[in-house]
């Protein structure tokens, strides 16, 4: 199994990737979390990477840490989940959201991703709970309380997007009502 590659960036076509080592060109493909943080072409760069071979083709994909690789890995051992679908899910939400809406049973959060359907959703949440929401909450991320839970989900059904309605809980004080919390974030939000 190749597990990183360590070479010159030949080529950037999202989501795939050309990386010389040691002069073999690998074409690996990115989730764009990983892509947007890439250096510039002919810079060195070093992937975490997952190897997958099949009857009609040998994959390479490639993260920027073992984190978002193991959270990959943990994406395709789900019935229905193909490495493309895993690639679509960590290019359409971070780990710290993803480990977010599998704590909070959130399956709107992740129907929003391209490939996503609500029975996907729903299978996603089943087997990823415990697994990785309690992985990644037990580090702090993703452990909300109750009224931000409320005040963010309020966010969410105004059609917010995940990032803005984060970063507006954040303003909050910590102990507020849901509604002065709500009335805080909107305040926020006008004037981001």
């Amino acid at each position: 199994m190749i597990g990183r590659l360590s070479g010159i960036l030949l080529e950037k076509n999202p989501p795939q990737l050309l990386v010389d080592v040691g002069g073999v060109g690998y074409e690996v493909d990115v989730p764009m979390s990983t892509f947007y943080n890439l250096p510039g072409v002919g810079e060195k760069v070093v992937l975490f990477t997952h190897q997958a071979i099949r009857e009609d083709a040998h994959l390479l994909f490639g993260f920027g840490n073992a984190e978002e690789r193991a959270v990959f890995r943990q994406l395709i051992k789900i019935t229905g989940v193909g490495a493309r679908t895993a690639l679509s899910i960590l290019s359409g939400m971070s780990i710290a959201d993803l480990a977010q809406a599998v704590t909070l049973q959130e399956a709107g959060r992740l129907v929003k991703v391209p490939g996503i359907g609500k029975k996907t959703a729903e299978r996603l949440l089943l087997e990823l709970k415990g697994k990785l929401g309690a992985d990644i909450g037990a580090g702090g991320v993703a452990a909300v309380p109750d009224a931000k839970s409320d005040i963010l989900n309020a966010l969410l059904a105004l059609g917010y997007s995940d990032k803005e309605a984060l970063l507006a809980l954040k303003t909050v004080p910590a102990g507020a009502t849901v509604s002065d919390g709500i009335k805080q974030a909107l305040k926020a939000l006008s004037k981001g």
